[in-house]
């Protein structure tokens, strides 16, 4: 059975916004809730989330960005923001208390996006509320939809409701989706730059630029085509995405681009083609759900599953792994490296779990890996403490953790995420990176070694003996 978002309750969403007041910042936190489902731990470890759809804006052509939020917190984004590589300024509104109070911010909000519309250079402007605007209840949805030519797209993206950065990516895709679909309905719109004379398949999720290649490849046995990557990175590929012939959740937490292809009528399947059991199973997804005969099906899985296999033979992986991110993908590594004959106990992700990642969940616990979903930082380094791992992948504090205790670690988003995952390529190229760290052990033995008896936490560096703790405030002797 196909998942849908209608038969996932936590992505159902009903009604519509209510006139600006302060029940406008409810009803947004009450959309986001229903979007976004958290668990007891529901602040799992990420960046900033609004870093996430600030991200998809900037790497949009003819697409301009506003952010409007403290202004510590904006410093932060656009400084992060450049350091991934962003060539576009962006776009800020500040404020002050009184002006907040007032509603003269949202009237500032609107002015920017007035003066901001041009059509020569721009196809769409994605206003983006951080936290405090958002709590405030500032009504993005009441901006103009659409100035001089320009799109308007105005969402919430609060700290304190989207819980990863990567799900933010989600927020805005998913608007952006909907606001094409609509203007598809209305009637003709301005075709892709680039259109496939076959059927296409929608590619939900950031992806290496070779892997749409890859996967591109594996589906035209079947007659069909690799279609847009969402987000995607022009306006026009939006339609192009839409008019695909169904959608494949690649990354399994993209819940709001789910619900806009359904709406649009097209069926959205799970898991990718990462190593040869997924491969599989995707392949025999892709072609029931297109209609496709049974023959041509097995003839495209005996091609592609040759070289996986092939792949994974020329390239082992021994060790035992741990494995933990935010970006979504990590079962798909997970699932690639047991594959590839690694040891992995444990899998954490900062992502929810949804339908579209009940396979690879369903099958990594067949093979005994410990999947937890909304892992947090203390979850991830117990698992490294636990299972003791030749390397471990995984987030910035969690490399930190590894590495002191002369354990080799990888970072998952600049090291693992940055490479390419499907079809054989993927296979080589993640063992090269793997092998290449587990060889370290040596070199942060001596390191751990050289450093032994300088202290750890309060005594670290030139601190000879341990802070002194305050007694209780009852306990404590007057001066």
């Amino acid at each position: 059975m196909v998942p849908t978002a209608s038969n996932q309750p936590a992505s159902r969403i009903c009604g519509a916004a209510p006139p600006w007041s302060n029940a406008h910042s409810k009803w947004s936190m009450m959309r986001t809730d229903a979007a976004y489902p958290k668990c007891a731990h529901d602040q799992p470890q990420s960046m900033c989330p609004a870093f996430g759809a600030l991200r998809v804006g900037l790497r949009m052509r003819r697409t301009a960005t506003i952010l409007t939020g403290s202004a510590c917190c904006v410093y932060g984004l656009t400084f992060i923001s450049h350091f991934y590589g962003a060539r576009r300024s962006v776009g800020y509104v500040p404020f002050n208390s009184e002006s907040l109070v007032k509603g003269r911010l949202f009237e500032d909000i609107r002015d920017a996006v007035l003066r901001l519309a041009d059509p020569t250079r721009h196809d769409a402007i994605v206003v983006i509320n951080l936290c405090i605007p958002t709590a405030s209840g500032v009504p993005l949805q009441r901006l103009p939809q659409e100035v001089a030519g320009v799109r308007i797209i105005g969402i919430d993206v609060p700290g304190f409701g989207v819980p990863t950065h990567a799900e933010a990516k989600d927020v805005l895709a998913g608007a952006m989706l909907k606001y094409a679909r609509a203007e598809a309905e209305q009637g003709a719109v301005a075709p892709p730059r680039a259109r496939s004379g076959k059927p296409t398949v929608a590619l939900l999720g950031e992806m290496f630029p070779a892997d749409p290649v890859s996967i591109d490849a594996l589906l035209d046995p079947l007659g069909l085509a690799a279609g847009p990557m969402v987000p995607t990175r022009d306006w026009r590929e939006l339609y192009g995405a839409l008019d695909c012939a169904i959608a494949a959740a690649i990354h399994p937490f993209y819940s709001n681009c789910v619900r806009e292809f359904e709406e649009a009528g097209r069926p959205v399947i799970p898991s990718a083609p990462v190593g040869q059991a997924a491969t599989a199973a995707w392949l025999d997804a892709i072609g029931a759900a297109c209609g496709i005969a049974r023959s041509k099906i097995d003839r495209a899985k005996n091609a592609a599953l040759s070289s996986i296999r092939a792949a994974l033979a020329d390239s082992p992986i021994k060790g035992r792994i741990t494995v933990s991110g935010y970006e979504g993908s990590e079962l798909l590594v997970a699932r690639l490296l047991v594959e590839s004959g690694a040891d992995v106990p444990y899998v954490g992700t900062a992502c929810p779990e949804t339908p579209w990642s009940a396979p690879d969940r369903d099958w990594l616990e067949a093979q005994g890996v410990q999947v937890c979903y909304r892992a947090s930082l203390d979850r991830d380094i117990a698992a490294v403490d636990t299972f003791s791992p030749d390397l471990a992948i995984g987030t910035p504090p969690l490399v930190q953790h590894a590495k002191s205790r002369s354990v080799p670690a990888l970072y998952f988003t600049n090291l693992i995420s940055a490479r390419p995952l499907m079809g054989p390529a993927g296979a080589v190229s993640l063992a090269q990176i793997v092998h290449g760290a587990m060889t370290n052990k040596a070199r942060f033995t001596r390191m751990s070694e050289f450093f032994t008896g300088i202290g750890t936490g309060p005594t670290a560096g030139i601190w000879q003996q341990a802070t002194q703790r305050q007694p209780p405030l009852g306990e404590r002797k007057t001066c």
